[in-house]
């Protein structure tokens, strides 16, 4: 399987996060990429440098405002007296419906949804080459390629077109999937990490020509709360075209799967002809995050049974955090993708 990824990810490197009130050290760590590149090069994959497709391809899915935001705001921030060595937000609109403000400490409140996301000198770099990484993976696989994995760091499914949040910058997986639809295929993004992904479903929430399915731990009492229950269908031309399966906290490899036997055959009815799989490992019994239960045995059913849709995939690395079988849990599912 072609995997595409560049070094210039692993520059950012976030120290600390806010959860329950209490700062931690961010759990989205460079060393992750360590574990999965482990892991593609186990199987015998070899990695290829992405190319640089421009800003056109993500300026496609997020506003020129927030990109603007994203180039400039450390340099910015670090005017500001006393100011944090990350840029956090620590002010929010209550609405989009809000004044946009010229100040730094205001903007960051209005394009970073929560402090998971801290932003400091070299965030911009690593997200744009994570984006990329993507773009490359979608080329491959619109050249013939049956499927293609982008390792992303960072991720990007919580992501909105103008808004940051947990962990994600630039929302790779709808980068992928604007890529495709514009390259005349019908896509369908598949979500399966422990997380909603939030920012992939507003970006597409009002069109009806991408077909969104999320498999994640039941936000009622679980990040990210606002998103992700199963009543949010699509709006407008989008009506229909969501599809949330939110599952019980600890549910294991059998009731994810059954879950996404359902989301396959939503994706099947929608005729998509080509599936974004916006791959969390995070899912796994053993994540730092342990919302979920599956084993990495499981990962290989996953893989295996998303396969069986017989589309080309453009799998693209989401969540799963360092534990010791992150890298196993990755080549259980690609090798279940390519039927081992």
């Amino acid at each position: 399987m072609k995997t595409f990824y560049d070094d210039r990810q692993r520059a950012h490197d976030p120290k600390h996060f806010l959860s329950s009130g209490a700062q931690q050290p961010n759990p989205e760590q460079p060393a992750r990429i360590d574990a999965l590149l482990g892991a593609v090069r186990g199987l015998g994959f070899g990695v290829e440098a992405p190319a640089d497709h421009g800003l056109g391809p993500i300026a496609a899915v997020h506003t020129a405002e927030y990109l603007v935001f994203l180039q400039t705001i450390y340099t910015r921030w670090q005017r500001i007296e006393g100011a944090s060595a990350e840029v956090i937000p620590n002010i929010h609109p209550d609405s989009r419906r809000a004044s946009y403000p010229k100040s730094a400490v205001g903007q960051a409140g209005w394009h970073q949804a929560d402090t998971a996301c801290p932003i400091s000198a070299e965030t911009w770099d690593s997200a744009y080459w994570s984006a990329q990484t993507a773009l490359s993976a979608t080329g491959a696989v619109l050249a013939g390629a049956r499927a293609a994995y982008a390792l992303c760091r960072p991720p990007g499914h919580h992501a909105f077109a103008d808004l940051a949040g947990g962990f994600c910058f630039l929302n790779n997986s709808a980068i992928a999937a604007e890529a495709a639809t514009r390259a005349g295929r019908r896509v369908a993004v598949l979500d399966v990490d422990l997380h909603h992904g939030n920012g992939t479903q507003g970006i597409f929430y009002h069109r009806g020509d991408v077909l969104t399915v999320s498999i994640h731990a039941d936000p009622e009492r679980y990040y990210p709360f606002f998103w992700g229950h199963a009543h949010e269908r699509g709006a407008g031309a989008g009506m229909g075209a969501n599809l949330n399966l939110p599952i019980p906290r600890g549910t294991r490899d059998e009731g994810f799967l059954e879950a996404l036997d359902a989301g396959l055959a939503r994706i099947r009815a929608f005729g998509a002809d080509l599936v974004v799989v916006a791959l969390g490992l995070d899912p796994f019994e053993g994540d730092p995050f342990a919302g979920l239960a599956v084993t990495t045995h499981g990962f290989a059913r996953i893989g295996r049974a998303i396969a069986g849709l017989g589309l080309p995939g453009v799998i693209v690395q989401e969540g799963g955090y360092l534990c010791p079988e992150l890298g196993a849990n990755l080549a259980s599912f690609l090798k279940g993708f390519e039927g081992g």
